[in-house]
């Protein structure tokens, strides 16, 4: 599975933005999506994920202002994100599960300023 994220950038304290990252090769079967974040300096943490059921799950940080979405085909996954906050500023980071196997996109950077 390859993953393939797109949509960050620079965006003002409350403004919004939305990731998309789209998977490719062996996609059937994909279980889970998730995105996370790395923070400069910090560990990566999770942010939010959306099951093939379409069930989904928030960090603390982030629930009221982000949305995790899943399209009908169940590749490609969305993050839309709202009423953003300097302490959103990280290195965004697609993932899903296959088989029990968890596959990586590449970072896609969000840098909210104050």
């Amino acid at each position: 599975v390859q993953l393939q994220a797109s949509g960050g950038g620079l965006v003002q304290a409350g403004g919004s933005l939305r990731l998309s990252c789209a998977a490719s090769g062996s996609t059937f079967n994909i279980n889970l999506m998730a995105w996370y974040r790395q923070p400069p300096g910090k560990q990566r943490e999770l942010v939010a994920t959306i099951t093939s059921g379409g069930s989904t799950n928030y960090a603390d940080s982030v629930k009221g202002r982000f949305t995790i979405s899943r399209d009908n085909a169940k590749t490609t996954v969305s993050l839309q994100m709202n009423s953003l906050k300097p302490d959103d500023t990280a290195v965004y980071y697609c993932n899903c599960v296959r088989f029990l196997v968890s596959y990586w996109g590449q970072g896609t950077q969000v840098t909210v300023s104050s």
